[in-house]
């Protein structure tokens, strides 16, 4: 086997600051790697998850120049945990603004789980202005995408996990677990937010990699995170992102002399490997990676492998 490829060295943004990108929204981002270098956008999850230091390694900073930001209401952004003016074609338009900001005609592309959903709507919709897609984990909304996770799916594979989650709920609304979640989350009571936002938190970060990981599932648990994460990944639930349903594989072919790649771990509980197929065959022209013996996170190793070797790959193009 060959060696499996690891993050590049930590790293400290050479730039960064706050957009303001209307509607009250304030967005955090921040600039690593070489002023110049190829342009890159990361997309983090969740959405509503923010963005970390590790993500910045991905990406050679000799040969890269990259974005990270925190989508509206997550991270650093203001209001935190913002609903309003959160759709899917905002923050479209807000990665408009960003390569405006920093004055490029095209950059790579870089998104993993809901990063890859909004990596696709952007692409599809600004085809012209992406160099390369770079995803992971994909994640397409289809509401048995959504029914898969949060309803009944996952919960066979991991019933200990499951239990809490359903049980928060009470047994007359549980026929629409997501719907009964946006009530609580949606709540004048902040106590009765958090509650169901630490639970619904800890369901998803506790399945993300094929064998248990505390470091990976703590991050999760902060207040602070939890309810940004959860109010936002259910308030796009709900809507099922604005997008009509199999809008982003339907519209793959857009997609067309795009370069791409596309990783997705084969027992991937959150987003189950038939999205990723779905894809690949509406998408025939992406590397497809299929990573036997790995689940979701981009911390699992033959994953993270995989996408390094992926912007490794383009750093020349």
């Amino acid at each position: 086997m060959s060696e499996l490829r690891t993050l590049y060295p930590e790293i400290e943004p050479f730039e960064s600051g706050m957009l303001d990108v209307g509607d009250g929204h304030r967005v955090r981002w921040e600039r690593v790697g070489t002023r110049g270098a190829k342009p890159a956008v990361f997309l983090h999850g969740g959405p509503g998850g923010g963005i970390s230091p590790t993500q910045r390694r991905v990406f050679d900073p000799a040969k890269y120049d990259v974005i990270l930001f925190d989508q509206r209401g997550c991270g650093q952004s203001t209001p935190h945990a913002g609903l309003e003016a959160n759709t899917t074609w905002h923050l479209v338009a807000d990665i408009e603004r960003l390569r405006q900001m920093i004055g490029v005609d095209k950059w790579l592309v870089f998104g993993g789980s809901w990063g890859s959903t909004l990596a696709l709507a952007y692409a599809e919709t600004h085809p012209e202005r992406v160099s390369e897609l770079v995803l992971r984990g994909i994640f397409g909304l289809r509401r048995w995408e959504l029914e898969w996770f949060y309803q009944h799916g996952a919960s066979m594979i991991f019933p200990d996990l499951f239990e809490p989650f359903r049980e928060h709920i009470p047994p007359e609304e549980r026929g629409d677990l997501i719907a009964a979640y946006r009530k609580r989350l949606i709540a004048d009571d902040r106590a009765v937010q958090l509650a169901a936002a630490k639970i619904w938190a800890l369901w998803e970060g506790s399945t993300l990699t094929l064998l248990p990981n505390p470091e990976v599932t703590s991050g999760f648990t902060g207040d602070d995170y939890a309810l940004a994460f959860a109010r936002i990944e259910n308030h796009y639930f709900v809507h099922e992102g604005w997008m009509r349903p199999g809008q982003i594989y339907e519209d793959a072919g857009k997609l067309k002399g795009i370069p791409g790649v596309i990783v997705h771990g084969r027992y991937d509980m959150c987003t189950p490997m038939q999205n990723a197929w779905d894809l690949h065959k509406a998408w025939p022209e992406a590397d497809f990676r299929i990573v036997d013996g790995a689940g979701h996170s981009l911390s699992e190793p033959a994953i993270l492998s995989e996408l390094i070797a992926a912007t490794d790959r383009f750093a020349a193009s």
